[in-house]
């Protein structure tokens, strides 16, 4: 397997998971919208950062990657990259909380139909960004 065909494979799976999110903001879950956006864009940057032949972490926010090496991404998508690092870093910060809750912090209770959809259409913008950089067979 390569680095582009594990990217393309990052990348649908990313796909996959926005279809999700629409079907969870049906069902108001908006928790659980929150937890898969964030996946997605997790998924979608380390693509795009495996496309560009860099080794991506381990760690779920991998934004401050993608502007270290922002020169290796073309013009449509480099102009593009700090709003992708600023939507991946927002919804790492709500992955654990979304999911896991805490002992004050009921996520089913917590999130809002408004956290869903912020978070599903960042999660969009920057899955979309990453399927224009890499195009899939």
């Amino acid at each position: 397997m390569t680095s582009v065909s594990l990217a393309r494979s990052y990348i649908e799976k990313a796909v996959k998971r926005l279809k999700v999110l629409d079907l969870l903001l049906q069902e108001e879950a908006y928790s659980d919208v929150v937890r898969e956006a964030q996946e997605a864009v997790e998924l979608a940057l380390k693509g795009m950062l495996r496309f560009v032949g860099v080794e991506p972490p381990k760690y779920h926010d991998v934004g401050d990657i993608l502007l270290e090496h922002h020169d290796r991404f073309p013009p449509g998508v480099r102009e593009h990259l700090e709003r992708m690092a600023s939507i991946s870093k927002d919804l790492r910060k709500e992955r654990e909380l979304a999911f896991y809750g805490d002992i004050d912090f009921i996520p089913t209770e917590e999130y809002t139909a408004e956290h869903g959809e912020e978070a599903r259409d960042g999660a969009r913008f920057v899955v979309d960004a990453a399927r224009r950089l890499i195009v899939l067979p």
